[in-house]
């Protein structure tokens, strides 16, 4: 399973947001620009994650984007899943996919794929944006620590 440029784009998207979240509604600009992603296709990322409740827009001068829940309360699974559709190895473990292949009773290796979706979801689903925000802030202290003079 490889993640496309929707995951990996809206996630940190998701995470620039988390980063400044309570200051406001932020510009689809000012996150495209700090994420160096290009501003249309983050709007198009955007509007299923509005449509999904995981942000709020704000129209307006002053107007742009907010979580519309707290960065605790949002995973990465949640992320993930919104924009790239349910996490599954093969179509036969997928949450979407109602019809089971004929071999569904006696396959062996569908249990792999369960075990290999279910280990990707719990992942996911453990780290939160605040999780991310929180990892961001150690690593920007530890650079300060690591910068040697001559």
């Amino acid at each position: 399973m490889k993640l496309s440029t929707k995951g990996e784009y809206g996630l940190r998207a998701m995470f620039d947001l988390a980063q400044h979240f309570g200051e406001g509604p932020i510009s689809l600009k000012s996150v495209a620009e700090r994420q160096e992603i290009s501003e249309h296709y983050l709007e198009q990322l955007i509007a299923g994650l509005r449509k999904a409740g995981l942000v709020k827009s704000v129209r307006g001068a002053q107007g742009g984007y907010t979580l519309a829940r707290e960065p605790a309360e949002i995973t990465v699974g949640d992320v993930i899943r919104v924009l790239e559709g349910p996490i599954a190895p093969m179509d036969c473990v997928s949450d979407e996919e109602t019809d089971l292949c004929s071999r569904a009773e006696f396959c062996i290796t569908r249990n792999i794929w369960e075990k290999v979706r279910d280990s990707i979801n719990e992942v996911l689903d453990s780290i939160n944006l605040q999780d991310m925000c929180d990892e961001a802030e150690k690593v920007k202290q530890g650079q300060e620590y690591l910068m040697y003079y001559i």
